[in-house]
């Protein structure tokens, strides 16, 4: 960053910690000191040293605070929030990197960020600050669906918005040396479905993790006992459903993937399903459709439950622009989706 404020807010700052190479990937992180925001801060850096990536830190005040009684009377209040903000934001680099978990992962110590204050909407700055990024990654300050729906909460804003793949963490669900072992990917066989699943292995590579393809199928109840075929039909469209999830896998990672792969199939809703099987896993990977029936949530439902209740990281991707698509970049491996 050159020091000017390149966002609509009025304010910046920058701060590296080791310049970063032109030609690397950037993952924007939103730093606002919550416990929420510390986790997805030692997420992204152990994702940062696995890729090579350099980490954009993107703190954000209200615009609010500056017209505030107590800021007009003291205009230089407002001033001195960019070095303060800066200096924490440096401090809590400096104690992420500090922890043990975190500093198990190679190359942590030499990860390259970058520093912004800015002023504003902290959604909608954070969205701005992505839209060239390989990966927004937010923390979560809760898991209530209806207040946060209601309040418009920054990750699922983000979750819904932003035009590259984002990662949401619950406080205490990061884990940065990829403990668990898994990478849970919903499979829904849209035309999502295939990127979310390259995003998906990508990220398992990456954590040397197996990855599981869950796929979820509904029968309908009946009040009568007319529907005496119940369990042939469960085992056939069990079975259906597998066979296409197989092979949507050897189509996108090849007969023989490069890492282990497990096909799940249940009955049961996806979104409780997946949040189901993602306990104890190091990622939860869903594909966003943006269907969801609540009035003004670009967040499909799916995506939604998994955000308000994983138990583990969730990332977020989105139906891939064909205008936007960069070329050497559709997975996470090479973008940090």
């Amino acid at each position: 960053m050159d020091g000017t404020d390149r966002q609509d807010g009025g304010l910046a700052g920058t701060s590296q910690g080791g310049a970063p190479g032109p030609t690397r990937s950037r993952i924007v992180v939103g730093v606002d000191g919550s416990p929420g925001a510390r986790e997805a801060l030692v997420w992204a850096m152990a994702a940062a040293a696995r890729r090579g990536a350099v980490l954009d830190l993107v703190s954000v005040f209200p615009a609010e605070h500056s017209r505030s009684a107590a800021a007009q009377a003291d205009p230089a209040r407002t001033d001195s929030l960019v070095p303060e903000t800066e200096a924490r934001v440096r401090e809590l680099v400096d104690a992420v990197r500090l922890d043990p978990a975190v500093s198990a992962v190679d190359g942590v110590g030499t990860v390259p960020y970058e520093v912004r204050v800015l002023r504003g909407s902290p959604a909608e700055q954070l969205i701005r600050a992505a839209e060239n990024a390989a990966l927004l990654v937010v923390g979560s300050r809760g898991r209530g669906l209806v207040r946060s729906t209601l309040l418009g909460s920054v990750a699922l804003h983000c979750s819904s918005h932003a035009v590259c793949p984002v990662v949401v963490v619950h406080p205490g669900t990061a884990t940065p040396t990829g403990s668990g072992g898994r990478v849970v990917v919903g499979m829904d066989f849209g035309e999502t479905s295939r990127v979310v699943l390259e995003h998906a292995a990508a990220a398992a590579e990456q954590l040397g993790a197996r990855l599981e393809v869950v796929t979820a199928f509904h029968l309908p109840h009946y009040w009568d006992d007319l529907f005496t075929a119940r369990e042939q039909a469960t085992a056939e469209i069990r079975a259906s459903a597998e066979s296409r999830a197989r092979h949507q896998v050897d189509e996108v990672l090849g007969p023989q993937p490069r890492l282990p792969v497990r096909v799940v199939t249940e009955d049961g809703p996806a979104g409780g399903l997946l949040v189901h099987r993602a306990a104890g896993a190091a990622l939860l990977v869903v594909g966003n459709r943006g269907r969801n029936p609540l009035p003004g949530m670009l967040l499909g439902s799916v995506a939604l439950h998994s955000i308000v209740h994983a138990p583990c990281p969730v990332l977020v991707v989105h139906q891939p622009r064909r205008t936007q698509r960069h070329a050497g970049e559709p997975a996470l491996a090479s973008t940090g989706g």
